[in-house]
């Protein structure tokens, strides 16, 4: 017979609760690590990678302020502080929108692109060390395709909350 982990409330092990915990338990420790490392290597808060590596990725490498929000993983009052961090640092730029005086568009310079350049294999050293070589192969890809599927239903409900 199988025994359960018994949460509070009854919640076993099995119920998708003690993966959730084993994710925010995991993200938060490699973030701190990352965060450290990028900071001690390349004294860059790992936010400007966050927000760069989006930028550097992007059509034409510039993303709108709304846009950039929703892709980083930071929150949207905070993406803005970011750009303004990294324009005083001359990594990136803020344009007008010539089709709407509201909004604006964040661009990687390409001081902004030299920086990430720099910065990348750290950071992918980091994640190998801190994340990926604890797993193997199949559980990789198994965190892929399952936080995949839970990215793609909760774009679909924010789809479906913004009609």
């Amino acid at each position: 017979m199988r025994t359960h982990k018994v949460y509070a409330h009854g919640v076993t092990e099995d119920s998708g609760v003690a993966a959730w915990a084993a994710l925010l338990r995991t993200h938060a420790a490699v973030v701190r690590a990352l965060e450290h490392e990028l900071e001690q290597t390349q004294n860059m808060p790992l936010a400007w990678y966050d927000v760069l590596l989006e930028l550097n990725s992007a059509p034409d490498r510039r993303l709108r302020m709304a846009e950039l929000g929703e892709r980083a993983v930071l929150s949207r009052s905070r993406v803005s502080r970011i750009v303004d961090e990294l324009a005083r640092a001359g990594l990136a730029a803020r344009e007008p929108d010539p089709n709407d005086r509201r909004g604006s568009w964040a661009v990687i310079t390409d001081a902004g692109r030299a920086r990430l350049r720099a910065a990348a294999p750290g950071y992918l050293d980091g994640i190998a060390r801190h994340f990926a070589d604890h797993l193997t192969a199949q559980e990789r890809a198994a965190i892929t395709t399952g936080l995949t599927r839970v990215l793609d239903a909760a774009a679909g409900s924010d789809a479906a909350a913004r009609r």
